[in-house]
């Protein structure tokens, strides 16, 4: 059975030919539809109050998207918050840290960034173990990296500066295509909310949190990414569409757990005690 068509959670890219799914589309002869089923918007004042967080009593902002960037500076705004120059900026990717030009001077000692993993970020707020931090938060969200700081004993205040709430999909048919590729937690709630489970097309997840979510909810995930088959959701749906034209019966995504991860955070608990009995014996 050939896929014919397929629904892309996400905005249309600007320049459809530079997309990875445009040679995709191409080689298997499909047609790709682009729909965002969720949106994000930032919190108000009043829900930030209610959180009973002092943005001046910490020294380091932790950001994962650039809704939360936006957020945090227009409630310092509407709050009538000075943030210091010596407030301290560690971000996910570079993507994100460049952002912050658009509300301060980028400078190089006070902004710093990871390569988008989960171990790259956790390691660089390690180093900066020091500071009291405000960890800038999208609900829902993975509660992993809140517990994992808290695991560590570090100074951290989880915030919510944004939240994810359904789009309209009053003109969205599923039924129209052979599978749906979803993106986040908030796609598969949104989808799963709005439409008859069970009689869904099968789906495509990216990330583990979305493929438990999928499953949880009830969905048929025929393809998963990143894997070391399938590093992008480009290549799940390759390998998806590739095996369907074949006549290949394709098993149920499963989820396994990351060992080299828990392996790692235990490892930067052990690095955190080393430095705090040495600084210990020093002051003795």
């Amino acid at each position: 059975m050939k896929v014919s068509k397929i629904l892309v959670s996400q905005p249309r890219p600007a320049v459809l030919e530079k997309s990875p799914f445009f040679e995709f589309s191409s080689k298997h002869e499909l047609e790709i539809d682009y729909k965002p089923l969720i949106r994000v918007v930032g919190v108000s004042l009043k829900e930030f109050r209610a959180q009973r967080t002092e943005i001046l009593e910490h020294s380091t902002m932790i950001f994962s998207s650039r809704t939360t960037i936006d957020s945090f500076f227009r409630i310092c705004e509407e709050a009538r918050i000075t943030v210091p120059e010596t407030m301290k900026y560690i971000c996910n990717t570079e993507a994100v840290a460049l952002y912050l030009q658009k509300y301060i001077v980028y400078r190089k000692r006070k902004i710093s960034f990871a390569d988008g993993t989960f171990n790259s970020l956790l390691e660089l707020i390690v180093k900066h173990k020091d500071e009291k931090f405000i960890l800038a938060l999208t609900e829902p969200f993975k509660p992993e990296l809140p517990e994992t700081l808290l695991k560590l004993k570090l100074k951290v205040s989880p915030v919510v500066f944004a939240r994810t709430v359904a789009a309209d999909m009053s003109d969205l048919k599923p039924e129209n295509y052979d599978i749906i590729a979803l993106y986040s937690p908030s796609d598969v709630k949104a989808l799963a909310e709005n439409y008859d489970v069970d009689k869904l097309p099968v789906v495509a997840t990216f990330g583990e949190a979305t493929l438990r979510a999928a499953i949880d909810a009830g969905l048929r995930v025929k393809a998963s990414a990143p894997s070391p088959e399938a590093p992008s959701m480009v290549k799940a749906l390759d390998i998806y569409c590739s095996k369907m034209e074949e006549g290949v019966d394709i098993e149920d995504a499963q989820i396994h757990e990351d060992l080299e991860k828990e392996e790692f955070i235990r490892a930067q608990q052990s690095k955190l005690q080393k430095k705090t009995r040495t600084r210990t014996r020093k002051t003795q």
